[in-house]
């Protein structure tokens, strides 16, 4: 078998584990929504990291991976947490306002922003045609953000919609200290302690307003924990065995999962201005990624003629 034949064979089965993936984390945001008509935002980031927690504590034992855990970076690792705990909490008040395919529409300037960071943080040089698509991108944004008519005298954009923004700044920012991490940090170590922070620092800012939980509300409390955990892994194998530009536009499959989950739940549909917002940020992302690949592979053909 060549090696063209192996790399083939390996970003199918990316692509494969990172749909996957984007289908755990949507069944994972529908939970959320579900939540946050009954609990507060904090409570429900809470919520997350410890119905994640035992997942994580297993799966780290089975691969007896303790060993790895210890050694890091704390400072990155405390400041991944209190990112994580903004961006969940901004992300559930988000989609409480939102359907999930506009929450999903806006969320997908994210890679645009990580792009910006790896300039200032990772010392990175991006092209000057990427600044041009990532403006294309900002563009794309505030199309989506356009309000209903119903909503005109209330502004430009919603509440919603600038917590799905600030949701998709925080996650930016953690992916940027994270490949910071990731050069000294192992996966496993990543992993347990963001999801610690998130569970004890979310829960401690939530004491004050905490909401008894309902009975009738624990199978769903299951599902976030079994949804995040096995999105997780699924996202982790799509990176590991593939070329990230052919693994990331499927990150985009979740607008897909979005509209069908809006229709099948809460019988709605995405209005022109999201499609129109949306193409635009999905395409400017992909172009990145492609841009980026042929980038890569000219380096490689030079230093290797």
């Amino acid at each position: 078998m060549t090696s063209s034949d192996l790399l083939a064979r390996g970003n199918l089965k990316s692509i494969t584990a990172m749909v996957v993936a984007v289908g755990c984390f949507a069944l994972m945001d529908t939970v959320l929504k579900l939540l946050s008509a009954r609990y507060p935002s904090l409570q429900i980031a809470a919520l997350r990291g410890l119905s994640g927690l035992p997942l994580i504590l297993g799966f780290i034992t089975v691969r007896r991976a303790w060993g790895t855990v210890w050694r890091v970076r704390w400072p990155l690792h405390v400041l991944r947490g209190l990112l994580g705990i903004a961006m969940l909490a901004l992300f559930t008040t988000g989609v409480r306002e939102l359907p999930l395919a506009a929450a999903y529409t806006l969320f997908f300037i994210a890679p645009l922003l990580i792009t910006m960071l790896s300039v200032p943080v990772l010392g990175e040089r991006v092209p000057a045609a990427h600044w041009w698509v990532i403006g294309i991108g900002f563009i794309g944004v505030l199309i989506a953000l356009q309000p209903r008519s119903e909503d005109l005298q209330a502004g430009l954009v919603t509440a919603g919609g600038l917590a799905v923004l600030g949701a998709a700044a925080c996650y930016a920012v953690a992916a940027v200290v994270g490949r910071l991490s990731s050069r000294t940090d192992s996966t496993e170590s990543m992993v347990l302690w963001m999801m610690v922070i998130v569970a004890v620092g979310a829960s401690a800012l939530a004491w004050p307003r905490w909401v008894p939980l309902q009975a009738s509300d624990w199978p769903l409390l299951l599902a976030l924990g079994v949804t995040g955990f096995c999105g997780q892994l699924a996202i982790t194998v799509a990176f590991r065995h593939g070329q990230a530009s052919a693994v990331a536009p499927f990150e985009y499959t979740a607008l897909a999962w979005g509209v069908g989950l809006d229709w099948l739940i809460w019988q709605t549909l995405p209005m022109s201005h999201t499609w129109l917002g949306a193409a635009i940020i999905v395409g400017s992302g992909i172009y990145l990624v492609r841009r980026e690949k042929r980038i890569t592979q000219a380096h490689a053909t030079a230093e290797h003629p």
